[in-house]
């Protein structure tokens, strides 16, 4: 354990435990990115490498230069729920990328993928926040002890971030234990 109280401790295995979610999270909302882009495969590259990862590949290169590329592929989307899958498929590559501060910001990196895939789904449904809802709980459900377990070692998630900053805040309140007498 460390001397600052600012650090948290984590493990290769913790990361990796961290991308293997949001890598399957991000995996729902490919094919709405595909069904705009079906020959841009930057999004699922960027899946693909944060499985690599999750699974007992290095990080480096591919993963940084893969979550750059769905960022960019982002960026050239024509909807909105395009764009949120590859954010969450960004999300899953920058997963690897935790930084063990205890700062609430980090908890996007656990939990961002889960929640940019639930705005995806919303958004391909006209806005239907109870398809995001639904998307929620099933991420919940997908979350690993190991997942929950780094996720309390970080304050809650911060506030701002327009709807997918509320997902994000969704998810974590429902991954988070109650304290006893809450």
């Amino acid at each position: 354990m460390t001397e600052d109280a600012s650090e948290i401790v984590l493990s290769k295995q913790d990361l990796r435990d961290v991308t293997a979610f949001a890598a399957a999270c991000a995996e729902t909302a490919l094919d709405i990115f595909e069904a705009e882009r079906p020959d841009d495969s930057r999004p699922r590259d960027a899946i693909g490498a944060a499985w690599e990862f999750a699974r007992g590949g290095e990080r480096g290169k591919a993963l940084r230069d893969t979550a750059s590329a769905a960022l960019k592929a982002a960026k050239d989307t024509d909807t909105a729920a395009a764009r949120e899958a590859a954010w969450a498929a960004m999300s899953a590559a920058g997963a690897a990328y935790l930084h063990p501060l205890a700062a609430a910001t980090q908890v996007k990196h656990i939990l961002a993928a889960g929640a940019y895939a639930a705005r995806a789904a919303e958004l391909v449904a006209g806005d239907d926040r109870s398809v995001g809802a639904e998307s929620i709980e099933q991420t919940v459900r997908r979350a690993t002890p190991g997942v929950v377990d780094v996720l309390k070692r970080f304050p809650p998630a911060p506030g701002g971030g327009g709807r997918v900053g509320e997902l994000i805040r969704i998810l974590d309140t429902g991954l988070r234990p109650p304290t006893p007498g809450e």
